[in-house]
Order: C-alpha cells, then structure tokens, then sequence
C-alpha cells in the first residue's frame, strides 16, 4: 500500500481487530477477554503464556499481546471494551508493522489525522473518563 492512498481508518480497523482476533484467544483460554480481574484476586499472573505461541502482560488498565504475527497493546475501556484506541497505541501498531502502515510510523501524522478524525466526528471519546476513542458510530464492545 502507497502512503498516500493508506488511511488512519485503515489503521484503526487493524489494530481493532487484531485486539478483538488476540482477546478471543484469552476468552477461550479464561473464559473472558478482560482478564484484569483474574490478575487483581491472583487467579493468574500479571505475565504469562497462553498457547505455545502467545504471551499475554497486564499492566494497568491494559494489556499487551503477543503472538506470531505481531505485538498489540491496548487498554481496557471503563466497562472492559476492547474496541478503544488512542495515538499512541495506533503509532506503536504501527511502528511494528512499517510495511503495511509507514505513513503512520511517524507521530506527528497519526497525531494530526486523529484531530481531524475528531473534528470531523468520525471517532469519539469512549467516555468521559477514559483518553480511549471508538468509532462515532460505534456500539461499545466489550
């Protein structure tokens, strides 16, 4: 893909839906996809294995994947939604996928196409306690 016909929506949709393809790995594996609690009553450990070839790290309100096919790191929204985005964790998806989203390894590009995401009403604050984003018309997933 040229970086000029890629877009952020692009990217967001990729990074959303590796999210969701490496949260159902946890589901099937826990019998959830936001594991927070488990690690909160020690039911499972902040870092671990889930399969031979995927690691999942909790930290905070998030959580970091890691699988054959790449990294993704994201946070949990206020209600365990999975499908939230910020800048910095679509510039880090994508500094790990240069070939696919070179345009947007640079910050300052994601940073000003996400402002005019914003004034343009395509994405949305998850809530108003959350820095996550989703899609205006999206139905939060969790």
């Amino acid at each position: 893909m040229s970086d000029q016909s890629e877009t952020l929506e692009t990217l967001i949709n990729d990074f959303i839906s590796m999210v969701d393809s490496s949260t159902s790995i946890l589901e099937r594996q826990f019998g959830t996809r936001d594991i927070r609690k488990l690690w909160y009553t020690k039911a499972i450990k902040r870092c671990g294995r889930v399969t031979r070839g995927v690691k999942y790290e909790l930290h905070g309100i998030g959580c970091r994947i890691n699988l054959s096919t790449g990294t993704v790191d994201f946070d949990y929204g206020p209600n365990g939604e999975i499908n939230g985005f910020d800048t910095w964790r679509l510039y880090n998806f994508a500094r790990e996928r240069p070939s696919k989203h070179r345009k947007y390894c640079d910050e300052e590009t994601i940073e000003k196409e996400f402002a005019e995401y914003i004034n343009l009403k395509k994405i949305k604050k998850i809530s108003a306690i959350s820095n996550l984003y989703i899609w205006a018309d999206s139905k939060e997933t969790t």
